[in-house]
């Protein structure tokens, strides 16, 4: 088995790795854009109640994010480091999802909320069973600094095309309008049957990852040699790991852009059913809009990066679109844009969606390519491999940011006074006034944190080259 043949996975293996991200992408997108708004608008929890749910999940995280990442980097079987664990939680990871959007019928807010501690736990522990090995696969498919780009943006692909696509499903199809329900959302069946068709697609997305990247795993990198390993030691080596300069910078990026992700994501259909006055089927034409973005991303990414190497490329992408983001809100706010659901204002928030959403996406693209480039980066200081570790960290700061992100909006919806249950046209004028300057004035601060975090990685094509020289050498 050659090097070049080892770095150069087939179209399936590709395929097989980018369909992986369906799994994670309709998880993301149920949590982050449907669950605070089902739990506390449809079923009527308190949305602290909700932020406090994902934050006793996510002490859970803090601890099994780590151990499964550093266990999957040292574990020796005859299918590899990362497989065991994929295979694992194939089935759970589907049954956790469905049983969280299906609780029993009758339940008080108090009882919904135990329901929903224990499910979000059990979605997230299974998760991180998949996603954390599976996703550390990218170092070791290939060490080429723009395939891992292409390979990165395959799966990004995936995940948002996934995740839109449940949307589509739920908001075109689920969630019917009536005479006594006209925007659709309260619809109780839909979103238990959404439940259901998302579960399904969930385990048939790990399934098809793990067994489609099953023939890479002798091509993979061996663990490191065996030794004695304390619980001193352990934690010594995770935090040798992970005080790479790098590593750190997109630690803190990801930290910022996904609660920027996470404030935008569940103060979605506030802001387009509440502020901008759209219904769920120009909800749901927005939504379809973004397609055409994650096409135009999955070509502009891997291209920027060729042209302008990863970190520039992510700089100048990202200021640009974090800029445009907010700013039809802004607009809005200060009298610019037209009438409250007008056909006008559909098409030019329409529009900017679908520009703006395709550049967030290859910035996405390009971080997630970034990342696997620390794995040479810190092996060459170390003398470890060290992808679960690293990926791990990321898969953790992507959970603490999307609860980070929900209690941020429940902090917007509070302070603007719009109330669990309240429809559309019961929130006064002021309270959407306030839910504008509260969306907006958070996204675009939190966004430039997370460029000023960017501007802080160190790894260029140039190192990447000599790090992979290094280890050739230290090899030979």
């Amino acid at each position: 088995m050659t090097t070049t043949t080892a770095d150069k996975p087939t179209l399936w293996t590709r395929l097989a790795f980018g369909i992986g991200g369906v799994a994670e992408g309709v998880k993301n997108n149920g949590f982050e854009y449907f669950l605070l708004f089902f739990y506390s608008q449809i079923l009527g929890v308190p949305a602290p109640l909700v932020f406090t749910a994902l934050m006793i999940a996510l002490v859970v995280d803090a601890i099994s994010d780590p151990i499964v990442g550093y266990w999957s980097d040292n574990m020796r079987t005859r299918f590899g480091r990362r497989h065991p664990f994929m295979y694992l939680a194939v089935v759970p990871v589907g049954l956790t999802y469905f049983l969280t959007w299906n609780p029993p019928a009758g339940f008080s807010s108090d009882q919904l909320f135990i329901w929903l501690v224990f499910f979000t736990i059990a979605v997230r522990l299974s998760f991180t069973f998949y996603e954390v090995p599976s996703s550390a696969l990218v170092p070791e498919l290939t060490q080429d600094y723009d395939a891992r780009t292409s390979l990165v943006s395959l799966r990004t692909f995936f995940g948002w095309f996934g995740g839109l696509s449940i949307q589509i499903f739920l908001l075109f199809f689920l969630l019917r309008p009536s005479e006594a329900n006209p925007s659709g959302y309260f619809h109780l069946p839909g979103w238990s049957l959404y439940g259901t068709v998302a579960a399904v697609v969930i385990f048939l997305a790990a399934a098809i990852s793990t067994l489609g990247t099953h023939a890479r795993i002798p091509y993979l990198k061996p663990p490191p040699p065996q030794r004695d390993l304390t619980i001193r030691k352990v934690f010594g080596e995770v935090f040798e790991s992970i005080s790479n300069p790098s590593f750190r910078a997109l630690f803190l990026a990801s930290l910022f852009g996904l609660v920027a992700s996470g404030v935008s994501a569940s103060l979605n259909q506030y802001v387009n059913g509440y502020f901008w006055g759209f219904t769920t089927t120009q909800t749901a034409g927005l939504t379809v809009s973004v397609y055409l973005s994650a096409i135009i991303a999955l070509v502009v990414a891997p291209l920027a990066g060729r042209l302008l190497g990863k970190k520039r490329a992510a700089l100048v992408i990202g200021v640009f679109a974090f800029t445009i983001a907010p700013a039809p809100v802004f607009a809005r706010l200060l009298g610019f844009m037209p009438p409250q659901g007008s056909e006008e204002l559909y098409n030019i928030v329409l529009w900017v969606t679908v520009i703006d959403l395709a550049l967030i996406i290859a910035t996405q693209m390009l971080i997630g390519s970034m990342v696997a480039d620390i794995v040479e980066d810190s092996e060459v200081q170390t003398g470890r491999r060290s992808e679960g570790v690293f990926y791990a960290g990321i898969s953790f700061i992507r959970k603490l940011a999307q609860a980070s992100g929900v209690f941020v909006a429940s902090v917007v919806l509070t302070v603007a006074g719009i109330q669990e249950g309240a429809r559309p046209d019961e929130v006064s004028a002021d309270a959407l006034q306030s839910l504008g300057w509260g969306y907006a004035t958070t996204l675009f601060s939190v966004w430039m944190l997370m460029m000023l975090c960017v501007s802080f990685y160190k790894i260029s094509r140039e190192s990447h080259e000599a790090n992979l020289a290094k280890l050739a050498a230290r090899e030979g």
